[in-house]
């Protein structure tokens, strides 16, 4: 369910919420948007990215090592864990100060929000790019473990 709840919002906040900023923006309601629905899919969406990984962890059990160390039976699943780690350490090292700063939630000049908004965009983007393999070696560690 956490896995779930992080790959929807981040499909949600690239494809849905990034386009619909601009028309906000035009209209003068970005600012409620923010507000009231931006700051709280941002707290599900970083909580979600945690959850995520303790539950992936806590499944891996004693194969953790295994898939982190990428041996051999465990490559699949080494990769996708490898892939939601490089997403997870993105979400709260980099693209949460970001967001921080472009939303207002912590004081900021003009040039910062706009360079803040830029660094979220790009990270944002990174992850949905990455999001792709990941969903494809979690499965196929599952499905096509011969090849791995």
């Amino acid at each position: 369910m956490s896995g779930i709840m992080w790959v929807g919002l981040l499909y949600y906040f690239n494809f849905v919420q990034m386009a619909a900023m601009k028309s906000a923006a035009a209209d003068g309601s970005a600012a409620a948007i923010n507000r009231h629905i931006a700051a709280p899919a941002l707290a599900w969406f970083r909580w979600a990215s945690i959850a995520t990984w303790i539950t992936g962890a806590a499944l891996l059990g004693a194969n953790f090592t295994a898939a982190f160390t990428l041996q051999p039976g465990h490559l699949a699943i080494g990769i996708g864990a490898w892939l939601g780690t490089i997403m997870l350490v993105n979400v709260w090292a980099l693209l949460w100060p970001a967001q921080k700063l472009a939303l207002g939630l912590v004081d900021a000049s003009d040039a910062q929000r706009v360079a803040a908004r830029r660094r979220a965009f790009l990270v944002s983007r990174l992850n949905l790019v990455l999001s792709f393999p990941l969903l494809f070696f979690m499965a196929a560690a599952g499905h096509t473990a011969t090849y791995f």
